[in-house]
């Protein structure tokens, strides 16, 4: 891959990762309530789920999901029911007890599978990675080592741009030491994962 063309992707990856979708709403709510450094298990949780959608597709199983409807199907409503899920637990949710430090009411592994979970069983990522792949893939190349570069280059990227989503949380959760801000929050984006459900289960492989 050259420099220009990798370039190129890695604008590309920038812009996908910084669009909002399910992994960016769960960094946001992972850096509000637990801080930057709590929020890695979820950061790194994102990135296994987004790894193997990459393998997925490296393999050929994603163009096998993009063309069966019943395994597309499958996938995108094991994702909603999932999200609707995590929009729930999120909306009944208590306030924090804001002492100044934050408070771990789910330990770094809950986090990490959680996160890990939102971005496995999101079906839109893998038929997008399907339709992404191939603009920058030369045939005539090694495509094993071009499927290594991109797909680390999506994660790093990834990572970076979580990271500064999780910044940004937790400078904002200064402003939300109320109980009532904190419902405000929790519902907030309780409704942002409900909302992300939908728009999955509007979306269509065809």
């Amino acid at each position: 891959m050259s420099l220009e063309l990798w370039l190129t992707f890695f604008i590309a990856s920038l812009v996908i990762s910084v669009s909002p979708g399910p992994g960016a709403i769960n960094t946001l709510s992972s850096g509000l309530r637990y801080g930057v450094r709590n929020s890695l298990p979820a950061i790194l949780g994102l990135q296994l789920g987004y790894g193997a959608q990459i393998v997925i597709v490296g393999i050929g199983l994603g163009a096998l999901l993009a063309t069966s409807t019943t395994m597309f199907n499958i996938i995108k409503w094991l994702g909603i029911a999932y999200l609707i899920w995590l929009g729930y637990k999120k909306w009944t949710q208590p306030p924090l007890t804001v002492d100044g430090t934050p408070q771990l009411d789910d330990g770094p592994w809950v986090r990490f599978w959680q996160a890990a979970f939102v971005n496995l069983t999101n079906p839109k990522a893998t038929v997008f990675l399907v339709a992404l792949f191939p603009q920058f893939l030369n045939t005539r190349a090694d495509q094993a080592a071009q499927f290594v570069i991109m797909g680390s280059t999506l994660i790093l990227v990834d990572v970076g741009v979580m990271l500064g989503y999780a910044t940004l949380a937790s400078q904002l959760a200064r402003w939300m030491k109320s109980e009532h801000h904190q419902k405000i929050q929790n519902r907030i984006f309780g409704t942002l994962f409900v909302g992300a459900a939908a728009m999955l289960a509007s979306f269509r492989s065809h």
